[in-house]
């Protein structure tokens, strides 16, 4: 039996960022220590996006765990979850109104852990339908207009942010001697790197 003409060698990829390696964007990586624990829990169909950036985060922050679920056992969660933990996320009407944590404010300073959800915007919905308890933890959220760089991917909520943009500046407010808006390096690199195989691929 011989090969189809039409069969194709899969892409090396990198081990670490799991891009093709032309794509790669680890020479960027950096590296940045943080007292708040970042946990971040990615839908499985976010880990298989190409330009998925809640890996990317995890790379950079050594005290950060990845948890690829749509939804976690109450026994799995209560494990993860630190005593003083808040969930990043716009309030939403749709949510149970909580405390607000402010950079500096009551409870801030004795913040443990800071939940991601990293999924579109309608899967975070359904995940946070579907863990209750993360719709009563402690909110950071953003106010006034907020730009994103994302432009080689759509949301559909206006003025959304990446994950690791989101985390970049919930951090650096939490944070402030930390620099984490360094955590911007890699972003910016797998963006540009990819407008720029958009153009090369339109001429």
């Amino acid at each position: 039996m011989y090969p189809s003409p039409y069969f194709f060698m899969p892409r090396e990829t990198c081990p670490d960022c799991r891009r093709p390696l032309k794509t790669c964007y680890c020479d960027d990586l950096v590296y940045i220590p943080s007292h708040i624990k970042v946990m971040i829990i990615q839908h499985p169909l976010e880990e298989k996006h190409p330009f998925n950036t809640g890996r990317m985060a995890h790379l950079c922050l050594p005290n950060s765990t990845l948890v690829v679920a749509e939804r976690l056992p109450d026994n799995k969660l209560a494990e993860l979850l630190k005593p003083r933990s808040a969930l990043l996320y716009p309030s939403l009407e749709w949510l149970p109104q909580v405390p607000e944590l402010v950079p500096g404010g009551p409870g801030a300073c004795e913040l443990e852990q800071l939940v991601v959800i990293d999924a579109t915007w309608r899967k975070s919905k359904k995940m946070l339908h579907l863990h209750p308890v993360l719709q009563k933890l402690p909110r950071v959220s953003f106010a006034g207009a907020i730009n994103s760089n994302y432009q080689i991917r759509h949301s559909s909520m206006e003025n959304s942010l990446s994950s690791l943009e989101s985390i970049a500046l919930a951090m650096d407010a939490l944070e402030p001697e930390g620099g984490f808006t360094r955590l911007l390096r890699p972003f910016e690199k797998m963006v540009s790197t990819q407008l720029e195989l958009a153009r090369s691929h339109s001429r």
